[in-house]
């Protein structure tokens, strides 16, 4: 890590908010197949289900659009802080739940917080960052998502074995833990160089920059150079700043507004969270008998959700986004495509007295359908889990950076909210054709993502002017975009040569 080392702990300590999303929907999956929670709440049919599972990111939906607002007024660090305290109280109604609605309410409370989290989380790591390390670190939001799944499956797994109603309130409860050490942890962090730029506290950002650049020497030429550059990018933004949102749909902003949020709603319409609040279903619908067997399955995707994260954290920053993006949605297409043939080709519809469905699929088939949709979760956490909090959180101008992001994550959230609402109703109603459905918006993402997105690696972010001032048609964009980048490849050399990973 060298000289970054304050960067990646800033950052890393930041991304313990992707972490409480990550553990809600661990949490949330297999308590929907414990007994006692069953009963506690009058086993909620399909649609009770998706309500329920929904409500949080409904809140999600809400904290982002309000997160701009917030992160512009207050800064990304007060920003965070407060999310946490509202997550706090959403987590502790849910863990005191008397009644199904009192459940609900907790859970929307929860996701305003969620929501706060996951605009200013990527905003401030972006900010924090130098270019040539910035996709590794907003990568660190996807991983602690799926650490906070993989965790919350064990916890789920360990406290289903508990004969009483704390089977399920002690897992919702511990949420409350990492959003405390989140909050109390944010206090000695740095404040974002650019949002103290903006606000003409420029001294604090000088301080911040040696702190992240240059062991604390706030004369280091890297600082100087970086704060200057800040310095400029902000008094072009304020030549040119976007006063209401209404203003992000005018040109030429408009072409990042629409790439932002249609990478965001492309993310969840991979269907990972399909395969994260309802795998335990999936499960027991290919095949796995038992009341261990599904959780444990479950907690063996949450370790390769975990696991296949970790080298788009080591590599982003030279695979590129582009070509990540094409061949994670060929991987998640594929594995969705043969899941599909499996189910339909083999599957024998019954149902229990509880009115649960059961495919019986033969053991061959049920494997396959099982070790697909391991690959297919793997596939995503390499390529479209960490770029789709990336690109968004870097294409932006400072000036307009956190209202953008609160749109563009917000349409994510609309997206998983629908996703998480229907998809019970789904997955009993239609089984394969979900996953054929899945399949084609994977293999259309390929040539979406090859004809409109720009490649953003190792940009600064006052770079991002040039890349998206070109066609609209990034294949064809290329060649300028190279003139662009031989004309300034003495400069870049010279970055590239004081690089220290």
């Amino acid at each position: 890590m060298g000289k970054n080392t304050q960067t990646y702990l800033v950052g890393g300590v930041s991304a313990i908010g992707g972490f409480l999303f990550g553990y809600d929907i661990g949490v949330i999956s297999s308590i929907l197949e414990m007994d006692y929670w069953k009963l506690y709440f009058h086993n909620p049919g399909s649609v009770g289900v998706g309500v329920i599972v929904s409500l949080l990111t409904a809140g999600c939906f809400v904290g982002s659009l309000c997160a701009g607002w917030i992160a512009d007024r207050f800064s990304r660090k007060r920003a965070i802080m407060s999310a946490c305290v509202v997550f706090c109280l959403g987590a502790a109604i849910q863990c005191g739940s008397r009644n199904r609605a009192m459940l609900i309410i907790g859970r929307f409370i929860a996701g305003l917080g969620v929501g706060v989290l996951s605009m200013s989380v990527p905003v401030f790591q972006s900010e924090i960052a130098p270019p040539h390390i910035r996709g590794r670190l907003v990568s660190l939001q996807q991983w602690a998502i799926t650490w906070g799944i993989l965790v919350a499956f064990w916890i789920d797994y360990g406290c289903h074995f508990i004969d009483s109603h704390a089977s399920w309130r002690i897992p919702i409860g511990l949420q409350i833990v990492p959003a405390v050490i989140l909050f109390v942890s944010m206090i000695f962090m740095p404040y974002s160089p650019r949002w103290l730029v903006d606000n003409d506290r420029i001294d604090e950002a000088q301080k911040v920059l040696a702190r992240l650049r240059s062991g604390g020497d706030i004369h280091a030429p890297e600082v100087m150079e970086e704060l200057e550059e800040i310095k400029e990018a902000v008094r072009i933004d304020r030549e040119t700043a976007v006063r209401s949102y209404t203003d992000l749909l005018r040109v030429p902003i408009r072409r990042r507004v629409v790439l932002g949020v249609l990478i965001q709603a492309l993310q969840q319409l991979t269907g990972i969270n399909v395969s994260m609040y309802f795998a335990t279903s999936i499960f027991k619908q290919a095949g796995l008998s038992g009341n261990n067997a599904p959780l444990l399955a479950q907690g063996v995707n949450g370790v390769v959700n975990m696991l296949a994260t970790v080298p788009a954290i080591l590599w982003i920053d030279r695979w590129g986004r582009r070509k990540t993006l094409m061949l994670g949605s060929l991987g998640c297409g594929i594995t969705y495509f043969i899941q599909a043939v499996a189910k339909g080709a083999t599957q024998h519809k019954t149902y229990d007295e509880d009115g649960s469905l059961n495919l019986n699929i033969p053991k061959g088939p049920s494997y396959l359908i099982i070790v697909m949709m391991y690959l297919f979760v793997a596939s995503f956490a390499m390529s479209w889990g960490p770029i789709g909090w990336i690109y968004p959180s870097e294409i932006f101008p400072m000036r307009i950076r956190s209202k953008a992001n609160s749109i563009t994550t917000a349409s994510n959230w609309i997206f998983n909210f629908v996703i998480g609402l229907v998809s019970p109703i789904l997955i009993k109603k239609i089984t394969w054709g979900l996953d054929l459905i899945f399949a084609i918006i994977m293999f259309s993402s390929i040539a979406i993502v090859y004809l409109f997105y720009p490649e953003t690696k190792n940009r600064s972010l006052e770079d991002m002017e040039v890349i998206f001032t070109g066609s609209i048609w990034s294949h064809k964009d290329r060649k300028r975009i190279a003139q662009y980048d031989n004309a300034n490849k003495g400069h870049e050399d010279d970055k590239i040569n004081t690089k220290d990973f």
